[in-house]
């Protein structure tokens, strides 16, 4: 029964969203205080810690937090032995563009791999998860080139502030636009009285 019950154990929402954004909001102080090396130490250490609370609590590590924290410490680690803060900057571009290019591989296999992701959060057919997956990837895509733009265009506190400020908004705005496909595609659970006559 506990086994079960610990197996069972999810992370509630405040402390998910806690353990999303707390990474985030040290690189943002850390670079306010210091700067982008502290703070890029600082974030390797953060999502390090972020990643074993959420082992602690769920006994498991969801795919892409794992995947989010080896590139962060792969390309931290690049911008701390290299002393250049190219490499953390090129991060997002190059995390975005690989989830785009894993989600169009899914597409032309026809395996789209959020359903893998979300399928225990949302329902939807086949056509469904076939257009939101299409619609993420160009999104991702479009992530990528924002990233690069302000980089490659602003000063490095222009870029921790769009990466600690921007990119969260514009992704939660996005995701809401979605709102009405899911709606459209959701597979509706049958009714009792439909499942028995």
């Amino acid at each position: 029964m506990t086994e079960n019950t610990a197996a069972r154990r999810t992370i509630g929402p405040v402390l998910k969203f806690a353990l999303d954004l707390g990474p985030l909001a040290v690189f943002f102080i850390a670079n306010a205080r210091a700067d982008i090396f502290v703070a890029t130490g600082a974030f390797m250490v953060a999502i390090v810690v972020s990643l074993g609370i959420s082992y602690a609590i769920e006994r498991r590590l969801p795919l892409l937090p794992v995947v989010t924290a080896v590139m962060v410490l792969a390309f931290g680690s690049l911008t701390l032995i290299l002393n250049d803060e190219t490499f953390i900057k090129l991060k997002p571009t190059i995390a975005n563009v690989l989830i785009a290019t894993a989600l169009f591989i899914g597409l032309a296999i026809g395996r789209p791999f959020l359903k893998v992701v979300l399928g225990t959060v949302f329902e939807l057919n086949d056509e469904g998860w076939r257009k939101l997956t299409w619609r993420w990837a160009w999104f991702f895509l479009f992530l990528a080139l924002l990233n690069e733009i302000v980089w490659r265009t602003m000063s490095t506190d222009v870029w921790v502030n769009f990466k600690v400020f921007g990119i969260m908004p514009i992704t939660i705005l996005f995701s809401l636009s979605q709102l009405p496909l899911l709606q459209r595609y959701k597979i509706e659970p049958d009714t009792p009285s439909d499942a028995e006559q």
